[in-house]
């Protein structure tokens, strides 16, 4: 089974205010946009992975995650996050109705292409399943397979609202990379001890030069 992603991502400007005690307000539209970078880069050399499509309406992220092979869908509903994934698959279901689809996170910048396939493979087993992020409260990934909605809830203990809504949480070991999300400074030092892509690593070089 080769799987649709669709990867959210809001605004640049806006993006990543947590990381505001780590970064600048001139630094974190860069580092979250070398997050999905990173992220749709790893995605598209997946071997489960069919195609990437991107939710935004960052001019910008749209420019340069298309240059990568993402499909841009514009954010029509502009009715946040949840609202955004439903609107983007809806759109990747259109053209392949049959299609199994995931969310998956913009700030996985230490994703690695086999062990993302390692979720997605397991996650074929179910009709709907989702992998808890780093600190065992959010998620990273939500899937579902062909014919079944992708039902997202995500935002705050979004966790246990998809175990809640029936949703399969996946128990896998070594798979740190597709678990490790970025909202805090702490969240970054854990993704770069792992090992991050080459954007996200340019980036953080800049970080360490304005902390000087």
């Amino acid at each position: 089974m080769q799987w649709t992603l669709v990867i959210p991502l809001k605004p640049l400007a806006r993006a990543k205010s947590r990381l505001s005690d780590t970064a600048s307000d001139g630094l974190r539209p860069g580092l979250a946009l070398a997050f999905a970078q990173d992220t749709v880069a790893a995605a598209l050399a997946c071997p489960a992975v069919k195609d990437v499509a991107v939710v935004t309406n960052d001019p910008l992220a749209g420019r340069e995650l298309g240059a990568l092979g993402a499909h841009i869908v514009p954010d029509e509903p502009g009715g946040g996050l949840n609202a955004a994934l439903a609107h983007a698959t809806a759109v990747v279901r259109s053209a392949r109705p049959e299609s199994p689809v995931a969310a998956l996170n913009a700030d996985l910048p230490a994703l690695r292409p086999l062990e993302l396939a390692r979720v997605l493979d397991a996650a074929t087993e179910f009709r709907r399943a989702f992998l808890p992020d780093a600190a065992e409260i959010g998620t990273t990934l939500l899937t579902a397979t062909s014919g079944q909605e992708l039902l997202p809830a995500f935002g705050q203990d979004s966790r246990s609202r998809h175990r809640g809504s029936g949703a399969v949480e996946l128990d896998l070991e070594d798979v740190e990379s597709v678990r490790q999300d970025v909202d805090t400074g702490n969240d970054l030092r854990a993704a770069l001890a792992l090992g991050v892509g080459p954007r996200t690593a340019a980036a953080a070089a800049r970080l360490l030069i304005e902390e000087r």
